[in-house]
């Protein structure tokens, strides 16, 4: 990945922040866009993806979400928050590539509830399909999965104090945007993907998310694969849902 020709990139959010990305131009109007996971950056969840869209002659973006990598920000908004800056990157590709590319938004965890989130969103034509990998529905209920699951813990009374917290200081409820929820206004086709061993965030996630989905829909479920860990459990099926899904749409 890192021998291919890239350069920093950088556009201003809503509410003022610097955001960074790093584009990877090639003579091609495909266009990916690829938002990582929680505690990440772009560089870093995409240098084995990265591949699979070199070879098919992509463009890509990789985002550093808002409070990740070298994107400015105190508070993390998983996906509740950079959903709108999904927009601004969108944009930002319309005015690079052009109003005849064909965008594909590929998300991670985080990145993918951010994607998910985003096609509740009124999105350019330009964006053809969603790819979503162990994405969560919200942070209040992948919070409390790790409560219990990882701690032991009650999510009751933790989740309403970090709940009323939060909407002070960061300006979002963590049940305020639900993938599931934003799926039901989906117009544009998704892909979804999730590890079957996936004990951060359950594959029920995946499956309560993809019965939500009113937009035509494919999901591959990789057996054995814990979180963010499908594409390198199974590569083949991985790429070929990836070619099943995007032939025709780009």
């Amino acid at each position: 990945m890192l021998a291919q020709p890239h350069e920093d990139v950088y556009i201003m959010s809503d509410d003022g922040l610097r955001l960074h990305g790093t584009y990877f131009p090639r003579d091609s109007k495909k266009f990916v866009i690829c938002f990582h996971g929680y505690t990440s950056k772009g560089m870093s969840d995409y240098i084995g993806l990265s591949d699979y869209y070199i070879r098919n002659n992509y463009q890509m973006l990789l985002v550093d979400e808002r409070a990740h990598g070298d994107s400015e920000g105190v508070y993390i908004g998983f996906g509740c928050l950079d959903r709108y800056d999904a927009l601004k990157w969108i944009d930002w590709v319309l005015d690079k590539a052009g109003n005849d590319v064909e965008i594909l938004l590929h998300g991670t965890s985080m990145g993918g509830s951010t994607v998910l989130m985003a096609s509740g969103l009124t999105l350019p034509e330009q964006v053809k399909g969603i790819v979503s990998d162990c994405a969560f529905t919200s942070p209040k209920y992948v919070f409390t999965h790790v409560l219990h699951s990882m701690y032991h813990m009650p999510a009751f009374p933790i989740i309403q104090i970090s709940d009323y917290v939060n909407k002070k200081k960061a300006g979002y409820g963590l049940d305020e945007c639900n993938a599931a929820r934003e799926v039901r206004k989906a117009k544009i086709p998704i892909l979804f993907i999730h590890g079957s061993a996936d004990t951060f965030v359950p594959c029920t996630m995946c499956d309560e998310i993809y019965e939500n989905c009113a937009s035509p829909r494919k999901k591959l479920i990789i057996q054995g694969a814990a979180h963010a860990e499908s594409y390198y459990k199974d590569m083949i099926s991985y790429e070929n849902a990836l070619n099943e899904f995007t032939e025709g749409l780009l």
